[in-house]
């Protein structure tokens, strides 16, 4: 038996420009940590040569071409396991709630599986071996920074290169500044869920006429870097986010509805002085940064959504269970 266990994340500036179509014309990069929310996934294996796969859904296979789950399917093929195993997911946040959940899963199975085999890899080669899955052999309108954050763990500023390398630079600040920042962070879960594929298949579509908006979001994670680095008022953030919200809006069609902008406008008449909502759009968690005299009255403005505390999570993708 082995179990891996691998963070989600929240990303705080950047993100879209770790899409294929912005970063192979100009480098993009985003501002993002991983958090003490996990994917667990248990590779056993079991008495026959028989596939048996355990997520939402079940499946009892006798070869890997009958799997149906994508991504389990591709990995096991990377991975060249052909049969007489069994994997069994499970997670602290639904899926697709814009945490990074595939690329969350794709890191935590990978690592899984070489361990396997008895195999060690480092996060690099997991973070390229989940984007080769879901970016390549899949071909999903996906971006590059969940599966180095959940492979890297930590509060990380990635860059993504036009030759398609990727910088991982961890956020270098002082422990009073990583506090304060941390304690102005408040998490909502909206309800529903959304397909990240179909927003970021609008979102590129958009690309080319809002390209100055993507130029600017790559400034505001620099700007949000920096104050971090240069251990300022963190008070900056909160319009920050505020204005990256502001651009993503602009991206594409399905980004937000009434709901989600109901929910945004309330947080910020209660105290919140910017926030985002997370992932591709649609749907999912809403982030805001709120001085901690007024985190109460926005709790209330938003009662009819569920606050999760959570903490930043300093590594990735780690075995945690090995026999």
């Amino acid at each position: 038996m082995i179990i891996s266990r691998t963070p989600f994340r929240i990303s705080f500036a950047g993100g879209g420009t770790d899409l294929p179509d912005y970063y192979r014309k100009k480098s993009g990069c985003v501002l993002s940590t991983a958090i003490n929310k996990y994917m667990y996934i248990s590779v056993h294996q079991p008495f026959d040569n028989r596939i048996r796969l355990k997520y939402s859904q079940t499946e009892l296979v006798d070869n890997i071409e009958s799997i149906v789950h994508p991504i389990i399917r591709e990995a096991l093929k990377l991975t060249d396991i052909l049969g007489g195993i069994e994997i069994t997911s499970v997670s602290d946040i639904p899926a697709q709630a814009g945490l990074g959940s595939s690329s969350t899963f794709s890191v935590g199975l990978l690592h899984a599986l070489h361990a396997f085999k008895g195999e060690y890899v480092p996060s690099e080669r997991l973070a390229v071996e989940a984007c080769a899955i879901e970016m390549n052999r899949l071909a999903e309108p996906v971006g590059k920074q969940d599966q180095y954050i959940a492979a890297y763990g930590g509060l990380q500023f990635i860059r993504f290169n036009p030759d398609e390398t990727v910088f991982v630079d961890p956020v270098i600040c002082s422990a009073e500044t990583r506090m304060k920042f941390h304690e102005r962070l408040m998490l909502f879960h909206c309800s529903g869920v959304r397909s990240a594929r179909d927003v970021l298949n609008d979102q590129k579509k958009h690309i080319p006429e809002k390209i100055k908006n993507w130029d600017r979001m790559v400034e505001l994670a620099e700007e949000l870097h920096s104050i971090l680095l240069k251990n300022q008022d963190v008070g900056a953030i909160g319009p920050i986010l505020h204005e990256s919200w502001m651009l993503k809006r602009e991206m594409g069609d399905k980004i937000t509805n009434n709901a989600i902008d109901g929910w945004y406008d309330k947080a910020r008449k209660s105290g919140a002085a910017g926030g985002k909502l997370l992932g591709a759009g649609g749907g999912g968690f809403l982030l805001f940064f709120v001085e901690p005299d007024k985190q109460r009255a926005v709790a209330e403005a938003l009662s009819d959504l569920r606050h999760i505390p959570f903490d930043f999570e300093p590594q990735g993708s780690k075995i945690i269970y090995l026999s």
